[in-house]
Order: structure tokens, then C-alpha cells, then sequence
């Protein structure tokens, strides 16, 4: 099989991330960054289709690049039901699930439509793997204590399968072979428990429970919740925010940047310290309690995301945990090259695709 040159597209809040991989290494991998005045001319994510896709062809044609040339396009998973973890073609009724708004809406789903429509274009295979809407719970995680909710998969699904398999891979085994602990560390929390390939435990990074992180409050003291929902000082809009946005160390510290909360510490900021360590805490406390659904089967833990950069934090969260399994660290988001990698099991044939179904993902 001769090299492979795949285009990688994964649009952010801010910025779309443009990727080409080809004979084993990212040729290009640029963030194009975009500014509040610019996005606001926009009244909806779907009226960034031009804007997105000119980004596209502006970084090809600054690096000598066309879409001819290309062999396939990786793109990040958007907002699409619930389905288990694999390498996906992107399809009409992935677009069409994308566009109705009921699984949520970000600039992934933009992206997505954007890499449709030049795969078709430029009769070229479209793909994306580990979508954020990753379900492979067990029976038992489902379940929240109250019939009317119901727990659900919503993470960082591709980093966290990514980093479990450089973790396999560094220590001889397959992903499927292993159960590991991965924890992405980044603005949002995630937490998984994997059990030979599948993620069967793993907090809602996004709105639900787990850790505080760095903008999002996880798990909360349920009464006291209802209660300042009820409490007429809030529109629902503003608790949402303090859900996601506005919690986590953002409320406590009025930051979300790790580096300046630990300036503060090393300057002696007193209460900087004692907010940022309960959140390690708290994000051992999710380690544990994925040992325990693991039955203290535990291979290895992965840290990983842009926190796991931070010396401060990892060493404080390595006392807490090391005595479950050893710890290995992967720092970064990992995004890009994990959709790389994606393509090109696809090219080996070391993975089959999974089919999105209209009524299910099989």
C-alpha cells in the first residue's frame, strides 16, 4: 500500500485545527485561530459553513496542497446519537442527525458537514472515530437512582481511546488486551473505566458529574442544586452556565488558566491551593471509584490532556493513586494524530468501519 495523504479537519469554539498526514508524520498542523467579532457576524454555527471551509483551503493552498491530492479526510465526531467507539464513514444520516440539533450543537457538526460535502466532491472517503457521544456503559452505570434520569456517555471519548492505546502499545500489549484507568485532564474532566477495549464506566464530561475541572462543576449536592434552582436568583440559562462555563475553578478563583492558579500557590495564595488540590482529589476519587468497577483489575493509568502537563498537579495526584496500578502520562489533547491513526487502521485494514444505522449504530 503506497502512502496515504489524509486531510485531518476538527473545528473548535475559536478555531479550526487543520491537519495533513502522510508517510507516517503530520506534514501540517495549524490552528486557525478565530476571533469573538468575527464569529459574532455568524447567528448560528451552521452559518460558518463558508467561513470554516475557506480556512480549509486557505492553509492547503499556503502549503503548495490541494484537495485533489488527498486520499481521505479524518474528521473530529459531532454531535450524533449514542454509539459505540470505532471508526465511522460519515454519512447522510450522521448529517442529518448532526443538523437536527437534538444531541447538541457545536462547530464539529459544521465540520462535519463541510467534510461531507468534499468527500463527494472529490469522490474521496470521509471518516471519523470515537465521536464525544461514545456509548459502551455497562447496564449497571446507567443508572442514576431516579427512574425519569438516566446517566450518559459524554466525554473525550477519541483522546482517551487514543491514549489507551499508546499506553498498550508501549507496554507490549492491544488495547483490547488491557483494563486501564484514563483520566483527560483539560478544561472538561473525564474519568474512564476500560475493560478490554470498551470504556464500560465514565463520567458526563460535559454537563453531568465527575470532577470539577477547570470551567465545569461536576458533581453537585443534589438538594442544595434543586434548591437554587428554585430560588428565583437564576434563570435556567445562568444555571446551565454555572454547570459548564462558569464553574469549576472559574468560580472559585475567577480563572480557568492551571499556569496562573499556580503562580498564585507559589506566590502563597492560600485559597488557590486548597481549590485546585480538591480538584485532584476529587479527580482521584474518580480513579478510584473506576478501580473499583474494574475490581482492582488495573493495568496501567493514563494522564493525559493540557493539564497533565503541570508537574504540580500530577505529582499531587500520583501519591493518591499510584498504589492502584502504575501511572503513565500523555499529556495534550492528542486529537489530531489520534484521527490520523484512525485513517490509517482504516487503510491497514486493521479495523473494520461500524455502520451508523438510522435506528441504531451496530
Amino acid at each position: 500500500m503506497g502512502d496515504k495523504k489524509i486531510l485531518i479537519i476538527n473545528p473548535g469554539s475559536t478555531s479550526t485545527k487543520i491537519g495533513v498526514f502522510t508517510e507516517g508524520k503530520m506534514i501540517v498542523n495549524q490552528s486557525v485561530k478565530h476571533d469573538d467579532e468575527e464569529l459574532r457576524k455568524f447567528p448560528t454555527i451552521w452559518d460558518q459553513y463558508d467561513f470554516r471551509r475557506d480556512a480549509i483551503f486557505k492553509v492547503l493552498a499556503d502549503n503548495n496542497l490541494s484537495m485533489g491530492e488527498m486520499d481521505a479526510i479524518a474528521c473530529r465526531g459531532g454531535n450524533v446519537r449514542p454509539l459505540p467507539g470505532g471508526i465511522y464513514r460519515v454519512c447522510p444520516k450522521m448529517i442529518e442527525d448532526m443538523k437536527s440539533g437534538i444531541y447538541g450543537g457545536h462547530p464539529i457538526n459544521v465540520g462535519g458537514l463541510v467534510a461531507f460535502d468534499l468527500g463527494n466532491q472529490f469522490n474521496i472517503p470521509v471518516l471519523t472515530a470515537d465521536p464525544p457521544m461514545t456509548d459502551e456503559l455497562c447496564t449497571s452505570a446507567r443508572y442514576s437512582g431516579i427512574p425519569q434520569l438516566s446517566r450518559q456517555s459524554s466525554f473525550h471519548a477519541l483522546n482517551q481511546k487514543a491514549t489507551a492505546r499508546k499506553v498498550a502499545a508501549e507496554l507490549g500489549k492491544k488495547y483490547d488486551e488491557m483494563n486501564m484507568i484514563v483520566a483527560h485532564l483539560g478544561g472538561g474532566i473525564s474519568v474512564g473505566a476500560h475493560r478490554k477495549g470498551k470504556i464500560i464506566d465514565v463520567n458526563n464530561a460535559l454537563d453531568g458529574d465527575g470532577p470539577f475541572s477547570p470551567e465545569r462543576a461536576g458533581s453537585l449536592p443534589a438538594g442544595d442544586l434543586v434548591k437554587l434552582c428554585f430560588s428565583g436568583e437564576y434563570e435556567k440559562h445562568e444555571v446551565l452556565k454555572l454547570l459548564t462555563g462558569k464553574g469549576g475553578l472559574f468560580a472559585y478563583l475567577g480563572t480557568t488558566d492551571a499556569v496562573e492558579i499556580e503562580r498564585r500557590i507559589a506566590h502563597g495564595g492560600q485559597k488557590a491551593a486548597e481549590v485546585y488540590e480538591a480538584m485532584i482529589y476529587q479527580v482521584a476519587k474518580e480513579i478510584g471509584a473506576s478501580a473499583a468497577v474494574l475490581e482492582g483489575d488495573v493495568d496501567a493509568i493514563a494522564l493525559t490532556g493540557s493539564l497533565a502537563y503541570s508537574k504540580m498537579l500530577v505529582s499531587s495526584l500520583k501519591k493518591k493513586i499510584s498504589f492502584i496500578a502504575p501511572v503513565h502520562l500523555i499529556p495534550g489533547e492528542n486529537e489530531m494524530e489520534a484521527l490520523a491513526d484512525a485513517a490509517m487502521r482504516y487503510f491497514r485494514n486493521e479495523e473494520a468501519l461500524s455502520i451508523y444505522h438510522q435506528d441504531k449504530a451496530a
